[in-house]
C-alpha cells in the first residue's frame, strides 16, 4: 500500500468522525432534554477528538504541511471521504438516533479490528477510542429500544427513521479497491466479514425494539470516493466559514 493510499484511507476514518461530530454538535442547546443535550454534545466532542488524532496522522503522512485544521477547514466537499450516512441532516431526534445507531455498530466493529492494525499509530488511535465508541453504541442502542418499544407515535417515527436511512448503510461495509488494499497491507480489516456481524448486531437490537428490519435493497454510495449529497456542502459552508474568512487568525 502506498503512502498516498494510506493517506486516503485515513481521510475516510477521520472524515467519518469529523462530519458526524459536526452534525451532533448542531444539537447543542436544542436537545429534547437537558441530559440528552449534554450527551449528544459529549459524543460530538468524542468524535471530533478522534478526527483530530486521525487527521493529524494523515497530514504527517501526506507531508505537505497540512495539519488537522487545514484538512478539516480548507478542503472542499469533493475532497471529503466520509460515507453518505454521516452527512445526512439531523431531522428530528429519532432521525439523529437512527443515524447514530447504524453508524455506531459499524464503528464499534471497525475500531475493535483496527486495534490489531499493522500500522502502530492506527492501532493506538483505535485503542484510545474504543471506550468512547463502545459507549456511543450502547447509548444509541438503548434509545432505539426505548423509542421502538415505547408509544405508538415513537415506534412509528423511529421505524420511519430506520427505513429512510437504511439505504446508506451498504457503503459502510462494502469494500472498494482502497479498502481491499488497506486490508491486504494489514492496516484495516476485511469489510465483507464485518458485514455479517453488523447485520447480526443491528438486527438483534431492532428485534428487541419491536421494529421491522428493512430489506437490503439498492444502496446509495459514493461518499468514500468524494461524491456527496447536497447536505455536505451546506454543512461545510457553516463549519468552515470563520477559518476561511480569517485564515491567518491566531487564537
Amino acid at each position: 500500500m502506498t503512502q498516498e493510499q494510506k493517506f486516503e484511507y485515513l481521510l475516510r476514518l477521520g472524515d467519518n468522525a469529523l462530519i458526524l461530530g459536526q452534525r451532533l454538535g448542531e444539537w447543542c442547546g436544542h436537545g429534547p432534554a437537558l441530559e440528552e443535550d449534554i450527551a449528544l454534545t459529549n459524543i460530538s466532542l468524542d468524535l471530533i477528538g478522534q478526527a483530530r488524532s486521525i487527521l493529524t496522522y494523515a497530514g504527517e503522512l501526506e507531508g505537505k504541511g497540512r495539519d488537522e485544521d487545514k484538512l478539516a477547514f480548507f478542503r472542499d466537499a469533493h475532497d471529503f471521504r466520509n460515507v453518505l450516512l454521516v452527512e445526512q441532516p439531523n431531522g428530528h431526534f429519532g432521525d439523529t438516533i437512527a443515524r447514530q445507531f447504524l453508524y455506531d455498530h459499524f464503528a464499534w466493529l471497525l475500531f475493535n479490528e483496527l486495534m490489531q492494525s499493522s500500522d502502530e499509530q492506527v492501532a493506538a488511535i483505535a485503542a484510545k477510542s474504543i471506550k468512547e465508541v463502545t459507549y456511543h453504541r450502547r447509548h444509541s442502542s438503548e434509545w432505539i429500544i426505548r423509542l421502538g418499544d415505547g408509544t405508538e407515535e415513537s415506534h412509528a417515527k423511529i421505524q420511519q427513521s430506520i427505513n429512510d436511512l437504511w439505504m446508506y448503510t451498504g457503503e459502510l461495509y462494502t469494500p472498494d479497491a482502497l479498502d481491499e488494499a488497506a486490508h491486504a497491507a494489514g492496516i484495516a480489516p476485511d469489510l465483507t466479514k464485518l458485514a455479517d456481524y453488523w447485520h447480526e448486531n443491528v438486527h438483534g437490537v431492532l428485534k428487541q425494539a419491536t421494529l421491522d428490519i428493512p430489506e437490503d435493497g439498492w444502496m446509495q454510495k459514493g461518499g468514500k470516493q468524494g461524491i456527496h449529497s447536497e447536505h455536505l456542502g451546506f454543512m461545510l459552508a457553516e463549519m468552515q466559514h470563520i477559518p476561511r474568512a480569517y485564515p491567518d487568525a491566531q487564537w
